[in-house]
């Protein structure tokens, strides 16, 4: 149109992006399900308090506000840690109870975990929850129902797909962008970033891929779905992942133990870059702007 202005150009810091934090011990990942019952946990020294205060430095440093998604079983025995972090500005959501893959629990057990887990959340640090986050991405095609129970739980969003193929987890026919998932509710689901490459989707969130592999590949990759695609990316990492002092568990299997352990050391300097190169924001701010985006295009991209 004649004297209209033209759009901004999309940048790397014109799109916020979700940073989050998914808050478990060392000894509560999927690496050690089997070696590790939950009967122990409770003998076993606890880390995440001193890994919590050391991400929160981070930001600080950073200038960045995250979502903190946390286990209402860490919440329940570090009521202060919750505290610390709700009253530095960052948002407080849902992890679960104990980390019980979604797949592994029926219905009512998945309505009875994320209920009991946001009533310690919401005690601990004084906060509303309105997000989630499933246990390693469980929400899959085999819980259709999930989604409905949370939304029936008056959750906001969840950010608990992760589109891919992964031998853990993975939802390859769900869409890489925010979408609705339950018709006539406001629910919105805010799947984990992927990168895609000549039509194949590649884990781009976080996590290992982050860790493992060398920081240009994420850059890129956050990068490429700010650019090209013109959407926010979810990142996320754990506590333990900037902790190389933690216990080793060699009864662990090789390919557990590779990634869980491998470039601890290096995590804390590659998320300082990472946090400096890309706007970074809570996942509730990231939500706001994509229920905007969905309301006025009226379907999930």
């Amino acid at each position: 149109m004649s004297g209209a202005s033209p759009l901004p150009p999309v940048s790397r810091q014109t799109v916020l992006n979700g940073m989050s934090v998914d808050v478990e011990d060392w000894f509560q990942v999927g690496a050690f399900e089997h070696v590790i019952a939950r009967g122990e946990w409770d003998g076993l020294g606890r880390r995440v308090e001193a890994n919590c205060d050391a991400i929160l430095e981070l930001f600080v440093a950073a200038g960045v506000k995250a979502t903190f998604f946390t286990l209402g079983w860490v919440a329940e025995r570090h009521p202060a840690m919750m505290r610390r972090i709700a009253e530095a500005g960052h948002e407080i959501a849902s992890h679960g109870w104990d980390h019980k893959r979604v797949f592994t629990l029926g219905e009512a057990a998945f309505a009875e975990d994320i209920a009991r887990a946001q009533g310690v959340l919401e005690q601990t640090s004084g906060t509303a929850v309105t997000g989630y986050r499933a246990p390693s991405f469980s929400i899959d095609a085999r819980t259709p129902w999930a989604h409905e129970v949370l939304a029936r739980h008056g959750y906001a969003y969840s950010s608990s797909v992760a589109p891919i193929v992964h031998d853990h987890y993975g939802w390859r026919e769900a869409p890489r962008f925010a979408f609705r998932p339950v018709s006539g509710s406001s629910l919105i689901e805010v799947p984990v970033t992927t990168a895609e490459v000549a039509g194949r989707r590649m884990a781009a969130g976080g996590g290992g891929f982050f860790r493992l592999l060398p920081y240009a590949l994420s850059r890129w990759a956050v990068e490429r779905v700010n650019l090209r695609d013109g959407r926010p990316a979810v990142f996320y990492f754990h506590p333990w992942e900037i902790d190389p002092d933690q216990p080793r568990r060699a009864d662990a299997p090789l390919r557990s133990r590779f990634r869980h352990y491998t470039n601890l050391g290096a995590m804390a300097g590659k998320l300082q870059r990472l946090l400096g190169a890309f706007s970074w924001g809570r996942m509730d701010a990231v939500v706001a702007a994509e229920a905007a985006r969905l309301g006025a295009e009226g379907i999930a991209a």
